[in-house]
């Protein structure tokens, strides 16, 4: 399916990847070596491909939107290194994280300066309305993450404060890249504000997937029960806390504050979540998201090709990692 997608927005997609290479060079050579390191790590870049993917529907494919997608893809990345710094993660997709192979501080100083590229980039394209959108990005990604420290300490999370968690931290991102996407087809701005909105619903139905990767049969990309270890509360989870006897639930909050690091206890969590209707609760609100972001599509006027997004809607909540 993202061959197919992939495919629809070819040769664009090229171009923007070696505009992208490109745009992560640096003059310093261990910044080179590891800009170099992280292209051959990249993931599947739906973000970059939602930009391309959108403009191609709003009108076409312009100068700007390649700017758009790098711009995008550049945050995106920063923002991974620095993740992986926050959470102490050493892998990445498979591959060593850039502060387990060149110590946190590098990993820092790497994340900023992708970030810097990526500003530059808008202005010196004086591509100011991008910039507005990506900064937004920025500012709710930092406040998703500080608002998930805040809340995850007592184990305490409600479904509402979670959704607005993941709506600024995950959904976001997608939103912006939607929305820079039409911004750069040039479309009026309450067509930019519709695709921000698509982006978005896709974005919290693409966050939920990854939580439900937690309590899989198998590794995807990222340990099982990793979000169970770092004590972050998912839709499954909660799900499952909310409806269970307060015996089970002091029980599960005592092994996730206390024992997250042993495996067995993490296996204990997740047979717990499987029996308690936790997956299909999730699956079932993953799949109305996904339903409700394609209603926004077939009830816009104006767009073209639109299958091509859809697919993508449909490939993020079918993707086995």
């Amino acid at each position: 399916m993202l061959a197919e997608i992939k495919a629809f927005i070819e040769p664009e997609l090229s171009e923007f990847q070696s505009r992208f290479k490109e745009s992560m060079r640096s003059r310093v050579p261990l910044l080179d070596r590891i800009a170099f390191y992280l292209i051959k790590s990249k993931g599947k870049q739906i973000r970059p491909i939602f930009v391309l993917a959108t403009a191609k529907s709003c009108g076409g494919i312009k100068e700007s939107t390649f700017t758009a997608a790098s711009l995008i893809e550049l945050l995106h990345t920063a923002s991974l290194v620095h993740d992986d710094v926050v959470d102490n993660a050493y892998k990445r997709r498979g591959f060593f994280s850039i502060n387990a192979l060149w110590k946190h501080k590098a990993a820092v100083l790497v994340g900023d300066f992708l970030l810097s590229k990526g500003l530059l980039l808008a202005l010196d394209h004086k591509e100011y309305q991008l910039l507005h959108i990506v900064s937004e990005a920025v500012r709710q990604i930092s406040e998703g993450e500080l608002l998930q420290m805040e809340k995850s300490r007592g184990l305490n999370l409600d479904e509402s404060i979670y959704f607005d968690i993941i709506r600024q931290k995950t959904a976001s991102l997608i939103a912006a890249a939607c929305a820079a996407g039409a911004y750069s087809a040039g479309v009026p701005p309450e067509m930019v504000e519709r695709m921000r909105l698509f982006g978005e619903t896709a974005g919290l139905s693409f966050q939920i997937k990854d939580d439900l990767f937690d309590y899989g049969k198998e590794e995807v990309g990222k340990p099982l029960g990793i979000d169970i270890k770092e004590k972050k509360l998912t839709l499954p989870l909660i799900y499952a806390l909310k409806h269970c006897d307060s015996g089970t639930r002091n029980h599960m909050i005592h092994l996730i504050k206390r024992h997250s690091e042993d495996k067995s206890k993490r296996g204990e969590i997740i047979e717990f979540v499987r029996g308690s209707g936790g997956i299909e609760y999730a699956t079932e609100k993953m799949n109305k998201l996904a339903d409700d972001a394609v209603q926004l599509l077939e009830e816009s006027e104006g767009l073209v090709n639109t299958e091509h997004l859809k697919n993508l809607v449909h490939f993020i909540i079918a993707r086995r990692k």
